[in-house]
This record gives structure tokens, C-alpha cells and sequence, in this order.
């Protein structure tokens, strides 16, 4: 069993891409440096949008290219065979964020139930991803949440929700598929819990189908995490858990301030660091209960992963143990994880230029504020484009 102990190798990370890639990605993290620069760009992105100026092309040919793989499912393909070559599969996310009107819940369930079939018929990934808020109406969440009454008219709509959730699950099932059920606020995750939970239970029984994601920078999901296994351990039911450290931070925060209640948020980022490792070794104590399903950028977490699987004497291709990184960021963490047999994924973003803005500007927003993050990458591409420089001369 190889045994890796770090992420260094810049030769394997970037092997994928060409010198021009590498100083476009270069001269993108370099801007993102510069908060300031940042915060101008997003304004302009913003404005040049809204106005329909015609700059999908200066977009698709920077900041979109190194975050997403194309505007259409074929376009994805350059990008999905160049990581299958590097033993890396994607998990294609259709990245388009609609109003929220029936209609479009049921665009975006057709949406997922196309993209596993995809999956299924190219041999893409074992994995779909699909968001809660996508299928269903934010403020039932929130009233389910509550436990408000429901009118009748909701209470249909939330009969379709729960129908909108099973379609996938089903289909998932029938066709060898795992789905990841994002996580959203805190407020609203409370029926969306209960609701995964009975579909573990419905799917769950001779293979993991159906993940729950667990935000490891809420201060209660370990406490979650330890009940939902005393339950549904006892019934052989095979739980799923997509571990991440949290999307919505700055956002939990405000309203616990504006609404005087305490922030369900680790007060540092090492308190969440710990809940995560916290919550991962006990999954991997547990790992004849669970699967797991690691999307992290920390290279710590990684490697302790690595560590826990050695010492339990888990293989590094065991199929119940992924890892998972965006597109465009953390090579260095995934192609070294894949080299060693691990299982990896890249989450890859995809859709029209204009609409992916939304998520584009979440990049940006990462990159600037999360500690390290932009100039980690600076560091490392630097590196690789040195490296091959002095290899050329040689």
C-alpha cells in the first residue's frame, strides 16, 4: 500500500496542462491576489452582464476556462478525457442558478435525471450532484424548518419536492449512480435532513446511493452525525455523508447577529478544521457503516485521510472512500492523491458564460477570502513553470 506523504510534486499535479495553460492560471490567481483588483472585477463583471455587453469570449477565455469545462455537455468532454487519462473522474454540475418558479424545479430535476444518464452511459463518474433550493422552494424549506402549517397548496408543493428528491434517488439507483445532496443555511436543513434520511433508508440498503453533506464549521453536525449512525446502524442501512468544511459562513453569521441567536459557527477556522477531522476519523472508525465522500482543500485533511485509511488497513482504491476538489483549483492535492490509486473527483462546473457568472464570482469570492488559498496556488504554479523551464534549458 503506498503511503503518501505529501502534496509537493508540482511534475504530477499540472501534467494536464500546456505552458499557456499553466501562465494563464498564473497571471488569474495573481490578480486574485489583489483583494482590491478583485472587488473592481466583480463589480465590472456584474455590470458588463447586466447591460448585455458582448464579453462572453474575454470570460470563457480567462476566469471561465479555469473554473468550468465548457458551456454544454460536449464541450466538457476535453477537459473530462484529459482527467480520465490522469485517473480522475468528473462530476459534471449543470451550474445555472433560476428563479425560483415551478418550471424551473422541474428543469433542473430533468437536468440531473439527463446528466445520470450521462454519467451512466459515458462511464463519467459515480457520483451526480444536485442542491436542495434547486428542486424546491426556499421559503418551505424554511416553513417546514419552523414547523409551521402548511396551507394546502404547500402542502402539495412539498409533496412534489419529496417527489422531485425520490425521481433522482430512483433513478440514481436503477442506474448505479450515487447522488450528493448538497447542504444549504442552517435554518432551512432541518427538513431536508429528515427528508435524505428517509431516503437512505428507502435506497441505502445494498449499496450507498443517496449522501447527506455534512458543513463541518457548524458547531452541531458532529452531534448529528453520531445520532444519525446510533439510527440507522442498527438497520444495516448504509449511510452516505459528503464531508465539506461550509459554503455559507459570512451569511450564518449576519443573521445570527441580526436576529440575536448564537452563530451555529465554529468561532475559528481551526475549530472547524477540528470538527472535521473530528467527524472524519469517526466515519472512518466507523467505515463498515458509511460511506464517505471527502471535498476539502486542506491539505492537512487530505493527508490525514490517507493516514486513518493506512493505519485501519483501508486500500486506497476502496470504493467507499472518495476525494473531491473543484476544477480549476488544488491539483497539487488531487493528481497526488490519484497517482497513489486513491479514488478522486473533480466537481466541473458547466453552462452558457453569462449564467455560470454567478458561480464564477463564488470562485473569486474563495479565493480571496479563504487564508492562503490564492497564493498556495501562485506558489505552486510558479514552481511547476520553473521547473519546466530549467528542464528546457537542460
Amino acid at each position: 500500500m503506498n503511503v503518501l506523504r505529501n502534496f509537493d510534486d508540482t511534475r504530477i499535479a499540472f501534467s494536464y496542462k500546456s505552458n499557456y495553460e499553466l501562465r494563464r492560471a498564473y497571471l488569474l490567481f495573481k490578480l486574485l491576489s489583489y483583494p482590491s483588483l478583485t472587488f473592481i472585477g466583480k463589480y465590472f463583471l456584474n455590470l458588463l452582464i447586466k447591460i448585455h455587453f458582448p464579453i462572453d469570449k474575454l470570460i470563457k477565455k480567462t476566469i471561465f476556462e479555469q473554473f468550468c469545462g465548457g458551456e454544454n455537455e460536449k464541450e466538457c468532454f476535453r477537459v473530462i478525457n484529459k482527467l480520465n487519462e490522469n485517473n480522475i473522474r468528473c462530476i459534471l454540475n449543470y451550474s445555472i442558478e433560476g428563479v425560483n418558479t415551478e418550471s424551473n424545479y422541474k428543469h433542473a430535476l430533468n437536468k440531473t435525471l439527463d446528466l445520470i444518464d450521462l454519467s451512466e452511459k459515458e462511464s463519467l463518474s459515480s457520483f451526480i450532484v444536485f442542491k436542495p433550493s434547486a428542486v424546491g422552494r426556499f421559503d418551505l424549506y424554511l416553513k417546514k424548518a419552523n414547523n409551521d402549517s402548511l396551507n394546502e397548496n404547500e402542502i402539495d408543493e412539498w409533496q412534489r419536492v419529496e417527489q422531485r428528491y425520490d425521481k433522482i434517488c430512483n433513478s440514481a439507483a436503477e442506474s448505479g449512480i450515487s447522488i450528493l445532496i448538497d447542504a444549504e443555511e442552517s435554518w432551512i436543513q432541518k427538513p431536508i435532513d429528515e427528508l435524505i434520511e428517509k431516503l437512505m433508508i428507502k435506497y441505502n440498503n445494498s449499496s450507498c446511493i443517496v449522501y447527506n453533506t455534512i458543513q463541518a464549521y457548524r458547531t452541531d453536525r458532529f452531534e448529528y452525525l453520531s445520532d444519525l449512525h446510533k439510527r440507522l446502524s442498527k438497520s444495516n442501512i448504509k449511510i452516505g455523508i459528503k464531508l465539506v468544511r461550509g459554503a455559507y459562513m459570512e451569511k450564518e453569521r449576519r443573521r445570527a447577529k441580526s436576529k440575536n441567536y448564537k452563530s451555529p459557527i465554529c468561532e475559528t477556522k481551526a475549530k472547524t478544521d477540528e470538527n472535521f477531522n473530528k467527524c472524519m476519523s469517526f466515519i472512518f472508525n466507523n467505515i463498515n457503516d458509511f460511506n464517505l465522500f471527502i471535498g476539502s482543500h486542506n491539505e492537512r485533511s487530505n493527508l490525514l485521510a490517507t493516514e486513518i485509511m493506512n493505519k485501519h488497513v483501508i486500500k486506497n482504491n476502496d470504493k467507499r472512500v472518495w476525494f473531491s476538489q473543484l476544477y480549476g483549483m488544488s491539483d497539487h492535492i488531487s493528481f497526488n492523491l490519484a497517482i497513489n490509486k486513491y479514488n478522486v473527483s473533480k466537481y466541473l462546473p458547466y453552462g452558457p458564460v453569462k449564467e455560470v457568472v454567478p458561480y464564477l464570482i463564488r470562485r473569486l469570492d474563495e479565493n480571496t477570502s479563504v487564508s492562503g488559498q490564492t497564493s498556495r496556488e501562485l506558489k505552486l504554479i510558479s514552481k511547476e513553470i520553473k521547473r519546466r523551464r530549467l528542464e528546457s534549458d537542460n
